[in-house]
């Protein structure tokens, strides 16, 4: 059965600096510290963590919004893909990026929550601390 997660993360930075961040390779590579294939075009393949992460671009509303499929190596083919959904939303003097993922296969669902905060929110807030 699939799942759905919802989470947010305060992070120390203009909600249009995270959105650029996490549509720029370089950028995301440097604060998730593994190489991504990324883009803000849809249609365009996604892929990070060394193809643990797959998946494409639906769509994107400039420094607002951003929409991906994505399937982990760990789900079986009947399995369909994941949806993810970014909004990026200003708060106090940083920014918050409210996240909705569905379609969770359930065997990965702990993993797949728990990512988050260990490969993303926590390794982009010491990023952002650092410079």
């Amino acid at each position: 059965m699939a799942r759905t997660i919802q989470l947010a993360a305060s992070l120390p930075a203009s909600p249009d600096r995270l959105f650029d961040m996490y549509l720029d390779p370089a950028e995301h590579a440097a604060f998730t510290g593994s190489p991504v294939t990324i883009s803000d075009q849809p249609g365009a393949a996604f892929n990070a963590f060394d193809n643990v992460l797959t998946g494409t671009i639906l769509q994107v509303v400039p420094k607002r919004l951003i929409v991906q499929s994505w399937r982990s190596p760990h789900w079986s083919a009947d399995n369909i893909d994941s949806t993810l959904i970014l909004s990026f939303l200003p708060q106090g003097d940083g920014g918050r990026i409210e996240l909705v993922q569905v379609n969770v296969v359930d065997k990965d669902f702990a993993g797949v929550s728990q990512g988050w905060e260990k490969y993303y929110w926590t390794p982009w807030r010491e990023y952002l601390t650092r410079e």
